[in-house]
């Protein structure tokens, strides 16, 4: 039986008679399955909230049958919760690439800055899906296993740059790493997830090339301005 042969109609929260095995994933990959599922709901909930983010939706986005959603996920809630994780992962994946502990920590710094300031700009759908979750107060964050030990080696990745800066000399003394970084992306995070708003009411495009530029340097000179001794 194919995808689309499977019975449809099915609502937001999967029925309890849905079968433990359907036999649409019968021959498939799951972990591209997985991944096709969790891409496609990944644009619907940046796009429409968790609110307005619909199965039907997801599942034509995919190209499955919308009972492999729930096969693999149970719910749309449960998968929202994997949305978050998997966007949390990549970022934290991407962010190892930096090597923080193999320059120096001023550059080290740096390094972070721009990183998270670029990142947020090519990934837009990672500060919506923070809003739309900080609207839920995040109740699927806090039902996660395994969100904390994603961001942990960041932090302690930080804090190891900002002790051998203030071995060293350059640093101030009695910086907390996670302060640090709270403030790192709230620098980049307000002003990208605000800047429609921003540009309208100050009568300045924020939006362009050099507005960008001009407030990456402004954000990296008041994180060190902060940090330099």
């Amino acid at each position: 039986m194919t995808d689309k042969e499977i019975h449809a109609g099915m609502p937001e929260q999967a029925p309890k008679d849905l079968p433990q095995e359907p036999a649409a994933i019968v021959g498939r990959n799951p972990v591209r399955t997985r991944q096709a599922i969790i891409e496609a709901a990944t644009e619907e909930f940046s796009t429409l909230g968790l609110g307005g983010a619909r199965i039907d939706a997801i599942a034509a986005r995919a190209g499955l049958n919308k009972r492999l959603l729930y096969y693999y996920f149970g719910n749309k809630e449960a998968l929202f919760q994997a949305v978050l994780e998997r966007a949390y992962e990549n970022i934290r994946s991407a962010e190892q690439g930096l090597q923080l502990d193999e320059v120096d920590p001023v550059e080290a710094i740096r390094r972070l800055v721009s990183f998270t300031w670029h990142y947020y700009i090519q990934h837009p759908e990672f500060i919506t899906l923070l809003n739309s979750e900080n609207l839920h107060q995040a109740a699927h964050l806090k039902k996660s296993e395994r969100i904390r030990e994603l961001n942990s080696p960041l932090i302690d990745t930080l804090h190891r740059v900002l002790e051998r800066g203030r071995a060293e000399g350059l640093f101030r003394s009695g910086v907390d790493a996670l302060q640090l970084y709270i403030s790192i992306a709230g620098l980049s995070f307000f002003y990208l997830s605000n800047r429609h708003t921003l540009s309208t009411v100050f009568g300045r495009d924020l939006r362009q090339p050099k507005a960008e530029a001009e407030r990456l340097s402004h954000m990296t000179d008041l994180v060190l301005g902060y940090l330099l001794r």
